[in-house]
């Protein structure tokens, strides 16, 4: 309100310095933007109206002044396709009832569930309103809950095949659960009719690169970069594909060129610090600490910037100031986690009460029978993503990724019939009641979800940790794959986790007692496995993996009925992409270097023992 009476009294210079204050404390605001580019209409530079109005409308399409104005820009810059579209929504925003307009902006401004309460409410009334339906699916995306918000967004697509917004948030949902695939068919109907979508030009470059099309995503970040070569999130979005394609040089490059465009980028500082390789300056060690001690500096932005500063500290040897920033950045990270670690113990004391050896004996021959996956699973920071590059780098057979396809299917089997304690689940009680057919069912849908994913090789690799909590349900639909273990040391496992930040998902890893509890579950139902399925399971120890690399090699490729390969054991020469955040350290050969680094950290690491128990070396 400040810089709006500043603009009236024709103080444009004042109006546009209060908005960046503004920026800096909250910028995402939409009607900052809005502002701003009111302002730049004062001064009759239209170029920079026209970015901000842009982003006011990308920010929140419910501001009904910036597409307005957006309209007459256009025009004036002879851009009519773009003058029509902007017409469009100022007469659908004409059209919409005022209470969804009202929706809309607090949803814009954050206001998830007043948002949603005020949507409801007018759905009742209006049960088929297709922008009413669209808000309610988009709050349902964000808050996480993805399958209701697909359902929602299929139904405003069935009555407005043409909503192209509707379709690209669509698409969205298809992301955030990881089926690529369909997400890019979706993206591609926009792009046919709308080929300079820069929005979904982006988002179609994620989902190729999930699909493991590294190349052609890089080619887009690149495109994109030359029309918007200051844009920092692209700046770091072509730095994790380089990443995964393995050209670090080019990687580095672009993680700096997004922290300098965006001096308090928190995530690409921590980008740099996740390359495992990388030894920050003193200059940048500088501008970190800073950048984390400034009161502007957001949340997101402050977290990343400790778990980087934590990492550079550490290389430096300085291990009580590297704790304490890997102790607040846990910390911070936990504020916006909604992880409870009771539902995952009382599905691990489910599963041993459901899958018995007597259980899996009267399902002998059960499921399909196909021998091409190899499950990797255990828990984050444990090796397993050496074990995949080792198998990987056999001729039979190919890494793919952390495939969401068992998570998937287990989603479908749990349905929505769950209290509100979540204490009476339909999964995993529900394999009782599973047919030979419907296990083989299974089976396939997992290897139909995972061929895009796949090429060639007669073998691929499954390397989604998670996958322990359902050896149950894979051991029945597809009773012929190879498991195998990854374990680590518990204290050097669990501090690794509590080091690292994750992209995603892995909630339980931002505080010290959730580690251990999900360690210590991990543990017992692993043991579960092993007396309920005896030999299905190969567990892989990595600190023998290290010491030993050719006789664990030869056992675990025995155990997946593979021929010795010597490549096998240069598996830091097999170019392949890698997603995970040990990608650079499985590109060199092995070494010890990480084996007992937990113990530069071992007098502040007492709660830890504590909550493994007594005797930490017995857990393993």
């Amino acid at each position: 309100m400040l810089a709006v009476g500043q603009r009236i009294l024709g103080r444009i210079e004042d109006a546009l310095a209060t908005l960046d204050r503004l920026e800096a404390f909250h910028p995402r605001y939409p009607r900052l933007f809005q502002e701003r580019g009111h302002c730049h209409v004062a001064r009759r530079t239209a170029a920079p109206a026209i970015e901000a109005f842009e982003r006011a409308v990308h920010l929140n399409p419910a501001l009904p002044a910036s597409w307005s104005t957006l309209q007459a820009l256009y025009r004036m810059a002879g851009r009519h396709a773009d003058s029509d579209n902007a017409a469009d929504n100022v007469a659908r925003l004409k059209n919409m009832p005022p209470d969804l307009v009202t929706a809309y902006s607090m949803y814009a401004d954050g206001e998830l569930v007043q948002s949603e309460q005020l949507v409801r409410r007018l759905l009742m009334t209006r049960p088929n309103d297709v922008e009413g339906i669209r808000l309610l699916a988009k709050i349902g995306i964000d808050q996480g809950v993805l399958d209701d918000a697909q359902v929602l967004l299929e139904a405003v697509l069935a009555m407005a095949p043409d909503h192209h917004a509707a379709r690209y948030e669509y698409a969205v949902a298809l992301l955030e659960q990881h089926q690529h695939m369909r997400a890019q068919e979706e993206l591609s109907r926009i792009l046919a009719v709308d080929p300079g979508n820069r929005l979904c030009r982006t988002t179609l470059a994620t989902a190729w690169l999930g699909l493991g099309e590294v190349d052609r995503a890089i080619a887009v970040y690149r495109q994109l970069l030359a029309e918007a070569p200051r844009d920092p999130e692209l700046h770091l979005a072509l730095g994790h594909a380089l990443k995964t394609r393995g050209s670090q040089r080019e990687a580095i490059a672009n993680y700096r060129a997004a922290a300098s465009l965006r001096p308090r980028f928190g995530e690409a500082y921590w980008s740099l610090a996740n390359l495992k390789t990388y030894e920050f300056g003193d200059d940048e060690l500088g501008r970190m600490r800073a950048a984390e001690a400034e009161p502007m500096t957001q949340p997101v932005d402050r977290y990343h910037l400790c778990f980087a500063l934590g990492k550079a500290l550490e290389d430096r040897g300085e291990f009580a100031d590297s704790f304490a920033c890997y102790a607040r950045g846990n910390a911070l990270k936990k504020l916006e986690c909604r992880y409870r670690p009771e539902s995952v113990e009382r599905e691990a004391t489910l599963q041993a009460a459901v899958c018995t050896r007597e259980f899996f004996a009267a399902r002998r021959g059960f499921g399909c029978k196909s021998r091409a996956p190899i499950f990797i699973v255990g828990l984050p920071r444990s090796g397993s993503t050496l074990l995949e590059q080792i198998l990987a780098s056999h001729s039979l057979v190919e890494g793919t990724t952390e495939l969401e396809e068992v998570t998937r299917l287990v989603g479908k089997l749990q349905g929505r019939q769950v209290d509100a304690a979540g204490a009476n689940p339909r999964y995993p009680g529900i394999l009782r009641e599973l047919s030979a057919e419907q296990l083989e069912r299974c089976g396939e849908e997992y290897l139909a979800g995972s061929r895009p994913y796949r090429g060639g090789k007669p073998r691929f690799i499954d390397k989604m940790p998670n996958n322990f909590r359902h050896i149950g349900l894979i051991h029945l639909m597809l009773p012929n794959a190879k498991i195998i273990d990854a374990r680590r040391e518990p204290m050097a496992c669990c501090f690794s986790n509590f080091k690292q930040l994750f992209a995603a998902g892995q909630q339980f890893t931002y505080a010290i007692e959730d580690i251990a509890r999900y360690y210590r579950s991990y543990v017992g139902l692993m043991a579960h496995w092993e007396n309920a399925l005896p030999g299905a399971v190969l567990r892989v120890q990595h600190e023998d993996v290290v010491g030993n690399l050719e006789v664990q090699v030869r056992r675990i490729l025995d155990f997946c009925e593979l021929e010795f390969e010597p490549r096998c054991l240069e598996f830091h020469a097999t170019e392949r992409r890698v997603h995970t955040a040990s990608s650079e350290q499985v590109r060199r050969p092995i070494n010890r270097q990480g084996v007992d680094q937990w113990r530069h950290f071992e007098p502040w690491l007492g709660p830890l023992k504590s909550a493994l128990g007594l005797d930490a070396q017995a857990i393993a």
